[in-house]
């Protein structure tokens, strides 16, 4: 199960939310590409990066520090928020990111999301953020009548790498991870499941850890800058 730090970007900085809400951030960095470098410098196997503006907007908005964080380490980055089009996948892939994270776009549009997986197979990630059971979507601002169950489901036969879920109540809370919601999900899902939201510290990695091999790896962001959860240690305990 691979360990990945999340670097969300607003406004230029890197930041963490609460709960995904715009209005609840704490500034972490102006320089994005120096955080990436410090994670990657420690060990990180991958770097999920989300520009929050774009997932708002729907379009990129953090692009010239997206490039800098590629420019700027070796190591596989996933880049997320407001990839709704073939051409923002293009944009991000062409920028050598490795893989795309949809979200929005898969309830809004299917075409966009079959077209990715036909021009890109196996480098195109869905990311199903769950309120009450419910996706959400927009960054978060909105949330559909659709279930998390029930569109993870329709996701079998597309050439996926994988989902992400996140439990948005845990998310930015350090109030630990859902794992009945997260157990129940990665059965109903036909793909290999990446976890997001509440990590506190070792004790939920391993928690997540023991759920079983489809869950490929675990997004950690509030722990890690807020010092609650050492990278080196935490990357130890899940090769143990």
């Amino acid at each position: 199960m691979m360990l990945i730090p999340a670097i969300d970007l607003k406004d230029g900085r890197c930041v963490r939310l609460r709960q995904g809400d715009m209005r609840r951030e704490t500034v972490y960095s102006d320089d994005p590409a120096s955080v990436a470098l410090r994670w990657a410098q420690l060990g990180a196997p991958l770097l999920h990066v989300v520009d929050l503006n774009g997932a708002i907007d729907g379009r990129p908005g953090n692009l010239a520090q997206i490039e800098a964080i590629l420019s700027a380490v070796s190591v596989p980055v996933q880049v997320g928020g407001g990839v709704r089009t073939l051409d923002t996948v293009r944009t991000y892939l062409g920028c050598g990111a490795k893989r795309v994270v949809m979200g929005t776009a898969v309830l809004q549009d299917r075409s966009v999301l079959e077209g990715a997986c036909e021009l890109f197979p196996e480098r195109v990630l869905v990311g199903i953020d769950a309120k009450d059971g419910k996706v959400a979507v927009k960054g978060w601002t909105a949330v559909s009548d659709t279930s998390a169950h029930d569109l993870v489901r329709t996701l079998a036969g597309l050439s996926l790498a994988g989902v992400i879920y996140t439990d948005i109540s845990r998310d930015g809370m350090l109030q630990g991870p859902n794992l009945a919601s997260l157990n129940a999900f990665v059965k109903d899902s036909p793909l290999p499941v990446i976890a997001s939201g509440g990590i506190t510290g070792i004790d939920d990695i391993r928690a997540i850890h023991a759920l079983g091999p489809r869950i490929e790896g675990v997004i950690v962001g509030k722990a890690l800058y807020d010092g609650k959860l050492d990278l080196k240690a935490a990357l130890a305990a899940v090769a143990g």
